[in-house]
């Protein structure tokens, strides 16, 4: 029996790993953007963030026609992308194709449809006709939003590639990485993709759509029956009479550490997410994380409180910092639960809820303040302090 993925060492891992898929078809493009924006901005000394957001499918066909998701809408990363801008970088916004992406989130994921924000100007000069216009009661927020974004277009801040399945986005993280080499210290990553941890190897994928009901025998060379238990290998005695669809899959092979140790430009910054739903887990596997790949930040949330605190989890003192939204300023969430804030953060042995004391600042007046307005200021500054240390380093 061969070894898995995750019994190989890294680069041999990756040689498997990437041999096993075709390049993206539109990943020579991307190099080709990328490379152009890159060089740009190098020759400007500006920093550059490769932000990366949204969820990865896992097809369970060559063809694909069903496929593993998870929940992401890109939120953290489109929201995260802005801030990053409004703090002078330059970002690459590599998403899953029809996430949530910078500016346009404030309307693509509004309750309301766009269509709402919107209305037709009355006829004048005869016509009968009149133009579309922004509603009064809409009038400032748009035109906030409008000229952030078209600063970012126009000034060449902004360059959005996209993704789709967990293949495609490990193609696309690789070149990326290779490309920033020329930015050194001033390269910086924020992973907040959410990567599929499992996928069925091309080699052992079914080709055509996996049938959900009986066909005849003389189909069956190149088909997939609902009759049989799908596992994504040939089985010697396929169970009968089934109507189960049983997946076996593979873990996808931990390429962080090949990234910080191959990929980044030296001296680049790393940082990575971490999100659990039990909170005596979150800061373990947070640690566990930083310490098994030796990047340079872990942020860990968790799921039902993520929009109002996350962890700060460091290789250096105070090693754990908490970042929470105060209550007062907190936005409201279908999802969330207030009363959970502060349980991962509790001690063994301590009771009553984390100290509420120790918050950031308010940011604004504005009620519902987005975590990723404190978030992104104080990685900044983790930023700052790493390249001055690179820069003393090599003086």
């Amino acid at each position: 029996m061969s070894p898995s993925l995750g019994d190989m060492e890294p680069a041999e891992a990756e040689s498997v790993y990437f041999n096993e898929y075709p390049p993206p078809k539109a990943l020579s493009r991307h190099e080709a953007l990328a490379r152009a924006f890159i060089d740009l901005h190098v020759e400007a000394n500006r920093r550059v963030v490769l932000v990366t957001s949204g969820g990865t499918t896992v097809p369970l066909e060559a063809q694909t026609v069903r496929f593993i998701d998870n929940f992401s809408a890109g939120t953290r990363g489109a929201t995260s992308a802005e801030y990053f801008l409004e703090q002078g970088y330059a970002v690459i916004f590599l998403h899953r194709q029809y996430s949530l992406l910078p500016y346009s989130r404030h309307y693509s994921h509004s309750t309301n449809c766009f269509l709402d924000f919107m209305d037709e100007a009355p006829p004048s000069n005869g016509s009968m006709d009149g133009s579309v216009i922004v509603r009064n009661e809409y009038q400032n927020q748009m035109r906030d939003v409008l000229r952030k974004y078209r600063y970012a277009k126009q000034n060449n801040r902004l360059l959005l590639l996209s993704f789709t399945t967990v293949a495609e986005y490990m193609f696309e993280l690789r070149a990326m990485a290779k490309l920033m080499r020329p930015l050194g210290y001033n390269a910086l990553f924020y992973l907040a993709a959410a990567v599929s941890d499992f996928f069925i190897p091309r080699s052992r994928m079914a080709e055509h759509k996996i049938q959900s009901s009986e066909i005849p025998a003389n189909f069956r060379d190149n088909a997939v029956a609902g009759d049989e238990i799908y596992t994504g290998e040939n089985e010697n005695e396929p169970a009968k009479n089934s109507k189960k669809l049983i997946i076996d899959l593979d873990p996808v092979p931990k390429f962080l550490h090949r990234l910080v140790d191959g990929w980044a430009p030296d001296g680049s910054m790393v940082v990575s997410f971490k999100l659990e739903t039990d909170p005596a887990l979150l800061v373990y596997k947070a640690r566990t994380a930083l310490q098994r790949y030796a990047h340079h930040l872990v942020i860990g949330n968790m799921l039902s409180t993520r929009k109002w605190e996350v962890v700060f989890i460091t290789p250096d003192a105070p090693y754990e910092r908490w970042i929470r939204v105060p209550k007062s300023r907190r936005s409201k969430s279908i999802s969330g639960a207030q009363d959970q804030v502060g349980l991962a953060e509790i001690k063994k042995g301590e009771a009553g809820k984390a100290n509420e004391t120790d918050q950031p600042p308010s940011v604004g007046m504005e009620d519902g303040v987005e975590i990723e307005s404190l978030i992104i200021p104080e990685l900044v500054k983790l930023h700052d302090a790493r390249i001055a240390e690179k820069k003393a380093a090599a003086q």
